[in-house]
Parts: C-alpha cells; structure tokens; sequence
C-alpha cells in the first residue's frame, strides 16, 4: 500500500460569492495509481484506517505552501480514533506554525457504519483541541438528519450532485433554501462544491450561497497559489445609491519588490515613520507576500534571528495577502472578514484594481468604524412614524434582482382617502394609523426574510418580495380591519409581477406602479390589483364585488 508520504496533493480554494476573495483552500490528495477511496478501503482492510487517513493529513500539512485556512478530510470513520492518534498532525502543525483554529476538518461519509454517539464524542474532541468541523458530501452521502442537527460544525458543504440541477430545477432550488435556512438559524456557513457552469454559479449566489468552490472558479493545483480575487464578475452587484466602498478608505501601500530580503523589510519597517505593514509585489505591481509590522520584527529581532533570516527573502516570513477589490463595497469587505474567520483584524488588507495591481492598503478597524458611521447616519434617515427606510432599501433589491435575473413583486400601499382621515379622525389619529401599519410591515419583514419595505413618505408604503411570499404579505394587509379612532378605513395594494428578464430597471418598477395605484384606488373597499411587465391586463384580485380570486380586464 503506498504511504502518505508519497502521495502529492493538490490545492483547491473556496471563494466568497460576496467579494471573490479566496478564504481558504482544500488539500486534495493525488495517489501515484489509484484513487484515494481505494486507499483508504485497503487500509481499511488491513486495520490501519486511521493511521493512514491521518497521515495524509500529515502530508497535506507538510505540501502546503501558504497561510490561508487549510481544510484537511478526513472519513467519518476516524473519528473513532483515540486522541493520541492525533499527536503526529498537532506536532506537524505546530512545526509549520499553523494553529488549529486555522484548519477545518472535513468530515467526510461514509457516517452509517459508525454509531452516532461515537461520532459525536470524536467530533467534541476534534473541537476540544481547537480544529473546526465541516461535514462534507452533504446530498451524496449517508450523513444522517439526526447527526446533521448534533454536530458541532462551522461549515456544511452541499455536493456538486444536488447542484447539477440548477437553475432549472425546482426542487435542487428549494433544498439550497432548505439548508441555507438551516445553516442561517445555527450559525454556520453553506459551501457549494462543484461549480462548473456560469448558470450554476449565479443560481448558487442568486440563491444567497456566500462560499463557493469549483473547478469554473478554480480548479485544483500543486503549481502555486491559485488566483486571490476571482476573475469573473462575481461580487454581489452593488446598488444604486451612496453606500460606503473599499476605496473610500484607501491608504498609500509601503511595498518593496517580491525578491526583497528580510534585512530590507527590516529597515523599511524600522524607519521613524514606519509603516504597519510591507507589501511583496512583482514587475506587474500585484501583490505577492504581505508582512505584517509586528509580527516580522518579533521574528528576525529573537534569539539568532539576524543570522537565520537577513539575507534570506523575506517572502519566507511573510503571509498571503488579503485582497480585495476598490470597487467592492465597505458590507462586502466585512463578509470577506467574516467568510474567511480571520483574526488577524489588525493587518493590512490590500487593495486592487480589476486586474490584480496593488493601489493601496486599507485596515478593518477603519472600514468597521467607517460603516458604523453610515449606520448611525442611515438610522437617522429612518422614518421617525414608522422607523421604516426610505425608497433606496426597495431600490437596492430591485436594482440587484433585476441584476442577477431573479422574479420578483413589486408593490405599492397606501391608504385610501387619507386626507379625509385626518381632516375627520385628527392629525395623531392618522399618525398612528401610518405607525401601525408600518408596524404591520416591519412584522412581516420578520416572517418573510426577503421581503424589503420602504416608508416613501405620507401613507405610501414600498413592498419588494418574492413572487410566492405576495399572497401572505396582501392577506395580512387587507384582511385586517384598519381603523382611525374609530373610523373605518381601507386600504390600496397596487402589485407588479418581474419575471426575469421582464424588466429594466428601478425606473421603470416606478412608472409601471403608478397607473396600477390609481386603479387599486378606484376598486371600492380595501383592494388589490396585479399586473405584469408589457401587459395591458389587470386582475382584481381584492375588493368590492370580488369573490376570492376573480379577474378583471382592465
């Protein structure tokens, strides 16, 4: 049986969808003949399963080259292990100076020949010692529901096999969201595994999937580092309006050519003015290898560490650098932060254009305290009746919807006869009636996830959602008797149906709706009206003289 220590491996990154920065990559094993699933089962076989499945984690250790999180695999049946098993893969770790935390383990199948409870108690004491937890081959192999619920995981990754569906299968779709609601209620990350087509990649991200990997993105290589910003488009767009973007907080970068020793890095970090960190970059300016102040100087100013690394090159004591895009927004530049659970908060991150050269660095604490800023400021936009947003938060979600091809329903609320409201019931009498009825839209915001609402001013409301969510968001609004002190009052909802491809832009949502008010308004008792891009029908659907689901020509 050949040994670990012969067989090569391959790295694969996982990509955030949100700012096409990698997080981390997979060591993949490469056999010299025959597969790893034949390796392990002859080791299984000669009772040495455990042995040889923690030594290639060993030797994935040993292969790796870069400091970005290192997902290693391992089969659900090692867990059964004893702790000291594990002795040879801490020391391996500790020699590369890597820390636990910066390692998934990824559980792999098959689960059903070890008893739960055992593979539970393996699990807790992986995480005891500090690795984190992935169950991997989720929709192919035997992961039972029970052990899904009981695992202490961080990320579950979703098999290529129930991606191959997309986007055209209904089903595939809806048990993405099935497991991207499971994940958002525990805390843990969904990771799509085996993205090849571009129509995969905008249903996975389309659907809300913030980690990705695959052979379109990346595929695996043993040939350096794969690229650190995806070359397709794939940051979530951004929307019209004045939000924060990585650029905003940009600063000069110190960088020094790729080739530079240890001693140059150290005089440039020990000038008066020193800078927090350098930048390696090659003859394009592209960044290659980042030192971060504090930790460099710690390293070559210790016992012997002039002799060991002055003239030596300073890439060896340097790390990959985090990057991201200028044009990437202050919220997507956080998510990366987030996807990759990265601690180092303190390092510079490097800014770059479209094709990878370096224009500057910007730090975390400065973007956190930057948004926090716009935060303050957006809550202050707030409507103070309702405490609802204005019309950028509907015009955002159309805006991204429309971009990534996604149906969806627009619609406009109001209250009928307004004025008269206030000229009969009083001013306070109308404004609570706006604060109740925003109340009743913020309620709905919480059952619906991705519904969106406006406040636009007056008794005008904005609803953005999905195409299944419109019948439960106009039931809640025109099935409840609207009163102001006492006088009876009804209610307008004015709908607009987007299929993809059916419309172009906020704009033209805007104009569309504003013929269906007016018609909405013309229905007597508390209506609802629905209509669809390029169509002059308009269904009745709610009023006076409608039964259920009737429809009108309008």
């Amino acid at each position: 049986m050949k040994s670990p220590r012969a067989v090569r491996f391959a790295f694969q990154p996982l990509y955030s969808l949100h700012t096409g920065g990698v997080v981390a990559h997979e060591a993949l094993a490469r056999p010299g003949h025959g597969t790893v699933p034949e390796l392990l089962t002859q080791a299984r076989r000669d009772g040495r399963l455990a042995e040889v499945d923690l030594g290639l984690a060993i030797a994935a250790v040993r292969q790796d080259e870069s400091s970005l999180p290192l997902h290693l695999n391992l089969s659900a049946r090692t867990l059964a292990a004893p702790q000291a098993m594990y002795d040879d893969l801490l020391a391996e770790l500790g020699d590369a100076g890597r820390r636990t935390r910066d390692v998934v383990l990824e559980i792999g199948p098959p689960f059903a020949p070890l008893p739960a409870d055992r593979a539970l108690a393996g699990m807790r004491m992986l995480t005891e010692l500090g690795f984190r937890l992935a169950l991997d081959g989720l929709g192919r192999g035997d992961l039972p529901l029970s052990l899904l619920v009981e695992a202490p995981v961080d990320l579950v990754k979703l098999d290529r096999t129930v991606l191959r569906g997309l986007p055209d299968d209904q089903a595939s779709a809806a048990v993405v969201e099935a497991l991207l609601h499971y994940t958002n209620r525990t805390g843990t990350r969904l990771v799509a595994t085996g993205v090849e087509t571009d129509a995969q990649l905008d249903a996975v991200r389309g659907l809300g999937i913030r980690i990705a990997q695959g052979n379109l993105l990346a595929p695996p290589t043993a040939a350096g580092p794969a690229p650190a910003l995806l070359t397709r488009t794939q940051a979530t767009p951004r929307a019209p309006g004045p939000a924060q973007c990585v650029g905003d907080f940009l600063r000069p970068a110190t960088t020094l050519p790729e080739t530079a020793t240890c001693d140059e890095v150290r005089e440039v970090l020990a000038a008066a003015d020193a800078p927090s960190g350098v930048v390696g970059v090659d003859e394009l300016n592209r960044p290659r290898w980042s030192v971060d102040r504090t930790r460099f100087l710690v390293a070559v100013t210790g016992p012997y560490g002039h002799a060991l690394h002055a003239k030596r090159p300073a890439a060896r004591l340097a790390d990959t650098p985090h990057t991201i895009e200028a044009r990437a927004g202050a919220m997507e530049f956080l998510e990366l932060v987030t996807d990759a659970d990265w601690g180092r908060t303190g390092d510079d991150v490097v800014v770059v254009d479209e094709v990878g050269r370096c224009l500057g660095v910007v730090l975390v604490t400065e973007v956190v305290r930057g948004v926090a800023e716009a935060k303050v400021e957006a809550a202050a936009a707030l409507n103070p009746l309702t405490r609802l947003p204005g019309s950028d938060t509907v015009a955002r979600d159309v805006a991204r919807r429309i971009t990534i091809g996604e149906p969806f329903v627009a619609a406009w609320l109001d209250i009928d006869a307004f004025k008269a409201v206030n000229d009969t019931a009083g001013f306070a009498a109308g404004d609570d009636l706006i604060r109740e009825l925003g109340g009743a839209l913020t309620e709905l915001t919480g059952q619906l996830r991705r519904m969106r609402v406006s406040h636009v001013g007056g008794d005008d409301f904005l609803v953005v959602c999905d195409v299944d969510e419109i019948a439960t968001v106009a039931g809640a609004l025109l099935d409840r008797h609207w009163t102001a002190d006492g006088l009876p009052v009804t209610v307008s909802l004015a709908t607009l149906v987007c299929a993809s491809g059916s419309i172009g832009s906020y704009q033209e949502v805007s104009r569309l709706l504003a013929p269906l008010k007016k018609r909405a308004k013309a229905v007597p008792g508390s209506s609802w009206v629905l209509s669809r891009p390029g169509s002059d029908r308009v269904e009745v659907l709610r009023g006076i003289g409608t039964r259920g689901l009737q429809a009108a020509a309008g």
